[in-house]
C-alpha cells in the first residue's frame, strides 16, 4: 500500500509524520534540530528518501542539512552562498540603495530528474543551485540583473519563496520575490524576464506597468498544464494562462482575496486552494473562522471548505510554504498553523482534521507520496 510522508519546518525544529495510504493513524517524529527555525524541507522526486532543509538562526546563521534516509538521519552539507561577482545594491525600505545581504535560504526546489541538483531560494532574493547533493552552492545572477536595484524588501524582508519548475521544459523555470514580483527563465537560468502584467499594487506602486516591486505571496501549477500558473498575490488572487506572459484575477466571492498559499488538486487542474486571511495587518482567518476555499473552475467561484476546522475563536494564520497536496487516488491536502496545527483532508477537502497539534508556529509543508 502506498503511504504519506509529511516533512514539518517550524519556528523551533523539524518534524516528519508517516501515515499509510489511508492517512488515519500518523506517526510523530521529531523535533530534528530542536529549538533551531526550519524554514523548509523538501524530498527529491528522484530518490524520496534525499531530503533538503534549511535550518538558520539568528545567532548561529544557516545551515543546509541533508538526509539520505527519509529524515531518521541528517548532515550537515554544503553552507557557503555567495553572490556572483559585485552583488551591488538594492533598494531599502526608505528608498535609497542598500547592498545585497545573504540571510537565509527560504526554499529549496529538488530537481525533477537528479537528486543531487537542488535549487535554493534565498534573502535577500537570489537563486543558487547544487549539482553535487548540496556541498557546493551557485548563484544564478541573471536573475538579479533583471531590475535587482529596483527590487525592495516588503514587511517580510526580501525572500526568494516559490520556485517552480516547468516538467516538459527543462530551460523553464518560474520564481515568485516578496516585493519584487515573478519571474521566468526559459534557458535554465542564464537570463530572465518579469512576468507581471496584470498585476495591480496600487498602494505599493503609483505605476500601473512597472515591471517589478509587486508582493507575490506564493506561485502554483499543475505539471499536466505548465503554462497555466495561479497565483496569491499580496492582495488577489491570479491566473495565467500564457505561462505568466499575462494575469487575470480570478478571486471571485471570496470573503478576502488576502492570503499566503495557494495549491492544485493533484488530478484535477482546474481545482484549487487558497486560505483567505483578513488583511495585512491582521493576519488571522476572517471572523476568526479557518476556512479553506476550493475552485474547481480554476477561480472566480469558491466554496468553503469548513468540516473538521474551528469555525469560532481561531486567529491563526497560515503561510506561504505551508500547504501542500499528496498524490493518491483521492487527493489529500495538508496545511500548517502559526498555532502549531498541521490538519489533512483524505478527501480533497470535503472534511478535515489536525493530524498533530501544539508545535511550534508551523513555517512550511510538503508532501510525499511514497509508492
Amino acid at each position: 500500500m502506498s503511504s504519506v510522508r509529511v516533512l514539518v519546518g517550524t519556528r523551533k525544529g523539524a518534524f516528519v509524520l508517516t501515515a499509510d495510504g489511508k492517512r488515519e493513524n500518523w506517526k510523530v517524529d521529531g523535533p530534528h534540530f530542536g529549538g533551531w527555525e526550519m524554514y523548509h524541507l523538501k524530498g527529491s522526486p528522484v530518490d524520496p528518501n534525499r531530503i533538503y532543509a534549511s535550518q538558520t538562526s539568528g545567532w548561529f546563521g544557516q545551515q543546509v542539512q541533508r538526509s539520505d534516509d527519509g529524515g531518521a538521519t541528517w548532515q550537515p552539507v554544503g553552507n557557503e552562498f555567495v553572490y556572483d561577482g559585485t552583488p551591488g545594491t538594492h533598494q531599502w525600505y526608505d528608498g535609497t540603495q542598500h547592498p545585497w545581504e545573504f540571510k537565509r535560504v527560504w526554499h529549496f526546489e529538488p530537481s525533477l530528474t537528479d537528486p543531487d541538483t537542488v535549487y535554493a531560494g534565498a534573502e535577500d532574493a537570489s537563486l543558487f543551485r547544487t549539482t553535487d547533493g548540496g556541498k557546493s552552492w551557485h548563484e544564478l545572477a541573471g536573475l538579479r540583473s533583471t531590475k535587482g536595484n529596483l527590487w525592495q524588501p516588503g514587511a517580510g524582508g526580501m525572500c526568494l519563496h516559490t520556485i517552480v519548475l516547468d516538467p516538459t521544459n527543462p530551460d523553464r523555470m518560474f520564481i515568485a520575490i516578496s516585493a519584487a514580483g515573478a519571474f521566468r527563465t526559459d534557458d535554465g537560468g542564464k537570463t530572465w524576464q518579469p512576468i507581471n502584467r496584470g498585476l495591480k499594487s496600487p498602494y505599493e506602486l503609483p505605476d500601473p506597468d512597472a515591471e517589478v516591486g509587486h508582493c507575490v505571496h506564493r506561485l502554483a501549477m499543475h505539471p499536466s498544464r505548465p503554462g497555466v500558473l495561479f497565483m496569491q498575490k499580496h492582495w488577489d488572487v491570479m491566473r495565467s494562462d500564457d505561462a505568466g506572459e499575462m494575469w487575470h484575477e480570478v478571486s471571485g466571492d471570496l470573503p478576502s482575496d488576502f492570503g499566503f498559499p495557494i495549491d492544485v488538486h493533484a488530478h484535477e487542474p482546474e481545482t484549487i486552494y487558497v486560505v483567505p486571511i483578513k488583511s495585512d495587518s491582521e493576519h488571522y482567518p476572517p471572523d476568526g473562522k479557518l476556512r479553506v476555499y476550493r475552485s474547481r473552475t480554476g477561480g472566480n467561484e469558491w466554496e468553503g471548505l469548513t468540516q473538521g476546522l474551528p469555525q469560532s475563536d481561531c486567529y491563526v494564520n497560515v503561510l506561504r510554504d505551508a500547504m501542500a497536496v499528496d498524490s493518491l487516488d483521492e487527493c489529500g491536502v495538508y496545511f500548517g498553523t502559526t498555532g502549531g496545527q498541521v490538519y489533512a483532508s483524505a478527501d480533497s477537502g470535503d472534511t478535515w482534521k489536525p493530524i498533530v497539534r501544539d508545535l511550534p508556529a508551523v513555517l512550511s509543508v510538503e508532501v510525499q507520496t511514497l509508492r
